[in-house]
């Protein structure tokens, strides 16, 4: 079985949470027999076209981006030459683009599509983009969508329900290195003793802004591992609010995320609208064994960390119900330790790339069957 993956960005220019589930779904998937090519854009396609963890990287040149939809004319000749390749075509949503490349070359393939996210923040876009939109979702085989919540709380999703799937996204342990002890005790020398710790981008719908003001009513340490457009607004905030426990630590390597995920006391993940829809870093959490407090956003955070079982959940945009929280499991740590085994235990039954992989071939399996000549 050969599968296409189509998306705007993947490594090794970027490495978001898209970026990480197609890496998990093609590293899983290669057990069953699944063949991975990756398609998407980039500045330097010469430079970053390459094969890693079994699977090859392609990329086409980015001409320009509008909107942040990256437009590349050469991609239409790429995806036509490694689609008519593959038994499947996996795509991964949104991207308008990626709407245009799949009726503009007119390629009868099996196809699916991952529909991480709503357009939430360019509504004006979606005005004009919604008919494209619309006929593609009806046009494709088999919609995944990650959480139960998000597919039920969609108003883009809900008249494609039928033909509407739920595989939530699942991480390999065993991916990431292995505990160093001299990692963890030099972290443990820069830090304090106990701390929240947030792992992710820094952008403008992760509700950092409201988190550090949450920390200035609670005096609670806060750990921020990332970058993004917004840090230096956050940090500028931090100086302004006289924040002297939150630690702006950048962009990490894996080995340094594992030591940081092993010290924390526990996870904050405080975005509050809708572009968040899953949240892969409390999977990561989960993983470690921590509680997790995140914000009823009507998403996939609300999947992963279920309220009084595997953490809190609180009202998005709330710093005084993100602080109460806070001090809950900072006063008292039997039920931060009793969370966070539960979080372990969720993650162990629903969240490990193996038994995401096994779902994700069996759908390949079921689109690639309907559509063979009989």
């Amino acid at each position: 079985m050969r599968v296409l993956h189509f998306f705007k960005t993947y490594w090794p220019d970027t490495f978001g949470g898209v970026e990480r589930t197609i890496h998990s779904i093609a590293k899983g998937t290669s057990a069953y027999g699944v063949e991975t090519q990756v398609l998407s854009l980039s500045r330097e396609p010469k430079k970053n076209s390459l094969f890693f963890d079994g699977h090859w990287a392609h990329k086409a040149k980015l001409d320009f981006e509008l909107a942040s939809t990256g437009f590349s004319l050469s991609a239409f000749h790429r995806f036509s030459e490694l689609a008519n390749e593959a038994d499947v075509i996996h795509y991964h949503f949104p991207w308008p683009f990626m709407d245009i490349v799949h009726f503009a070359t007119r390629l009868n393939k099996p196809t699916v599509v991952t529909y991480h996210s709503d357009i939430v923040k360019q509504q004006t876009l979606l005005r004009l983009y919604r008919p494209l939109m619309r006929r593609f979702l009806k046009s494709v085989d088999q919609i995944v969508v990650t959480s139960p919540n998000y597919l039920d709380s969609s108003e883009q999703l809900s008249e494609f329900k039928s033909k509407s799937v739920v595989v939530p996204i699942g991480l390999d342990r065993d991916a990431y290195p292995p505990l160093d002890e001299a990692r963890r005790a030099a972290w443990r020398a820069k830090l304090p003793e106990r701390f929240f710790l947030f792992v992710g981008v820094l952008r403008y719908y992760k509700g950092l802004h409201i988190l550090l003001e949450a920390a200035r009513q609670t005096g609670h340490p806060i750990v921020i591992v990332g970058t993004g457009p917004v840090e230096g607004d956050l940090k500028l905030q931090a100086v302004n609010l006289n924040l002297r426990d939150v630690f702006f630590l950048g962009s990490l390597p894996d080995d340094d995320k594992v030591a940081l995920l092993d010290l924390c006391y526990a996870a904050i993940f405080p975005s509050h609208l809708r572009s968040e829809a899953f949240g892969l870093s409390l999977v990561e959490a989960a993983m470690f064994g921590k509680a997790m407090i995140t914000c009823e956003i009507g998403t996939g955070t609300s999947y992963v960390n279920l309220h009084n079982q595997t953490g809190l959940v609180v009202s998005p945009n709330n710093p005084v119900e993100l602080a109460n929280a806070m001090t809950t499991l900072w006063e008292e740590p039997d039920l931060n330790k009793q969370l966070g085994a539960a979080a372990l235990w969720r993650y162990e039954n629903n969240f490990k790339m193996a038994k995401m992989s096994e779902s994700y071939a069996d759908i390949y399996e079921a689109v690639a069957s309907k559509n063979r000549p009989t």
